[in-house]
């Protein structure tokens, strides 16, 4: 063991400088509690001051715990010490694990029929598009799980709420594989997921009642026949077929002695002019449509 010999103190305070008697090599030491406590013998207060400096993470403790997630704030809560102090050990594992993330996003997504051609980012990429997001705003962070694999994490806002999906990535030499470890990581993958449904129409029930409305049955207007028989014309409704036609006065009218013998005489195979009880019959349609009167005569 090397003898040291105090020559002198740093400016400030902040550190002793010792050399070495043989080689005059220079050294020096942090003058700490403990180096006061051992200064002045107080052994208490050295042994206790050693019992806390030992609580303290070293700095593999402190690597291992940003490895695994935690952030400098953590740690340096943890460790009680300051923020610079674990950002000094911190830093290269920050860089590894913004590294692993960059991987992941070009690893490919593990589906039921196997993986998919397109990496993990340019999938969330149109999940994003596909509900309106900026993936620009989002975070990519990765970490070492307790099993050994790499956990690759997106977070990002929608809203007042935070979100964040969460995959295993195991690297390999075509890029890496990705499976999902939540509902949210899930979701992102699913190539249906957030896509529109066909807008259906609600089905009320409707009653008879409720279409057919309550109205008086409509008159149907009488039909009006028209006949013509030289240049007068005779007008026939549905109320003038009900009751019997009066019959048309011949030429001048004749004396009660003549009339009979003035009446044309019906032959055989035609019908009379009046039925069994002597009113005149009623014409046919033909009759009326050709403008044949009742007598036969056109």
């Amino acid at each position: 063991m090397r003898e040291l010999r105090v020559i002198g103190l740093e400016p400030g305070g902040t550190h002793v400088v010792c050399a070495d008697t043989e080689s005059g090599e220079r050294f020096r030491l942090p003058a700490d509690d403990k180096l006061r406590a051992a200064a002045r013998g107080d052994i208490a207060r050295f042994g206790q001051i050693e019992i806390e400096t030992e609580s303290q993470l070293r700095p593999r403790d402190i690597q291992a715990r940003i490895r695994a997630g935690a952030t400098i704030e953590q740690v340096a809560a943890d460790a009680g010490v300051s923020l610079k102090k674990v950002e000094r050990f911190a830093h290269p594992v920050l860089l590894e694990r913004a590294l692993a993330a960059q991987r992941a996003q070009r690893g490919h997504p593990i589906r039921e029929n196997g993986p998919t051609v397109q990496t993990l980012a340019e999938i969330v990429a149109l999940a994003f598009r596909a509900r309106g997001h900026n993936l620009d705003d989002a975070d990519w962070d990765a970490w070492r799980g307790e099993d050994g694999h790499w956990v690759a994490q997106l977070q990002w806002q929608a809203g007042r709420t935070r979100n964040a999906a969460h995959w295993q990535f195991q690297l390999d030499a075509h890029g890496g594989t990705i499976v999902a470890l939540d509902v949210a990581a899930t979701d992102l993958l699913d190539p249906d997921f957030g896509r529109p449904l066909r807008s259906l129409a609600p089905v009320y029930e409707v009653s008879f009642e409720d279409t057919v409305p309550d109205e008086e049955p409509e008159t149907v207007p009488e039909p009006e026949v028209v006949t013509e028989s030289g240049s007068d014309a005779v007008e026939f409704t549905a109320d003038e077929y009900d009751e019997e036609p009066e019959p048309e006065p011949d030429e001048a009218p004749t004396s009660p002695s003549t009339a009979d013998e003035a009446l044309p005489k019906v032959a055989p195979q035609h019908q009379s002019g009046r039925d069994k009880k002597g009113r005149p019959s009623l014409p046919s349609w033909d009759d009326v449509l050709l403008g044949i009167r009742s007598s036969g005569r056109g």
